[in-house]
């Protein structure tokens, strides 16, 4: 509710009277920031929704991974450069069968929140490659502000978030690394993170 709140008490004292003339763009930004906030709450509930009711009835095809992040660095591209952070994307191309919309949103995920967790002028690096074992990787590792232990293992848990007030600046909902968890389960994936708090983190993804 907290967006709502906000976006409700800015109406409330712009309609009072009591804004002044020059102060109004900044209650205006309030309120444009909080609606956009809720949008993508709205938007995640829906996500994880679905994937609660309908997961057996998701479409698996032949997915190519390396495409996939080309596809979300792609998309990605403008947010990273606003803050100077430059993303790389290396290894091979490999393909699994999975939900090829889910996929995308795992490593979308991913990458955002490297984005998001980062340090103004950082890096994201993320790798598409095949292990030892035949498995498929995806890693995404930041040079941001990194998870503490005893966070690691509760940041997959639905509207959990280590830095309330960093979550509240970037806009965080606290649903993106649930839904990469739910994706995970259902591709049969393991997550493992390596992370370091001032250093940076890394998220790997073993299918």
């Amino acid at each position: 509710k907290t967006p709502l709140h906000s976006i409700s008490g800015c109406a409330e004292l712009m309609l009072s009277g009591i804004v002044k003339e020059e102060d109004k763009p900044r209650f205006l930004k309030q309120i444009y920031d909080e609606a956009q906030h809720m949008v993508s709450l709205i938007e995640n509930i829906i996500k994880i929704s679905r994937l609660d009711e309908e997961a057996d009835a998701l479409p698996v095809d032949k997915v190519d991974l390396y495409e996939i992040a080309q596809t979300v660095i792609e998309q990605l591209g403008n947010k990273a450069a606003s803050r100077g952070i430059v993303m790389d994307l290396s290894g091979t191309h490999v393909t699994i069968k999975g939900v090829k919309t889910l996929l995308y949103e795992m490593i979308y995920n991913l990458c955002d929140n490297a984005i998001k967790y980062n340090r103004r002028d950082g890096e994201v690096e993320v790798t598409v490659s095949r292990g030892r074992n035949g498995r498929a990787v995806v890693s995404v590792a930041d040079t941001g502000i990194g998870i503490a232990k005893e966070d690691q293992e509760r940041i997959f848990e639905r509207f959990y978030r280590v830095d309330k007030s960093h979550s509240r600046e970037t806009g965080g909902t606290g649903l993106g690394l649930s839904i990469v968890k739910h994706g995970a389960i259902l591709h049969d994936a393991k997550i493992k993170i390596e992370s370091t708090l001032g250093t940076g983190t890394k998220i790997i993804l073993e299918f």
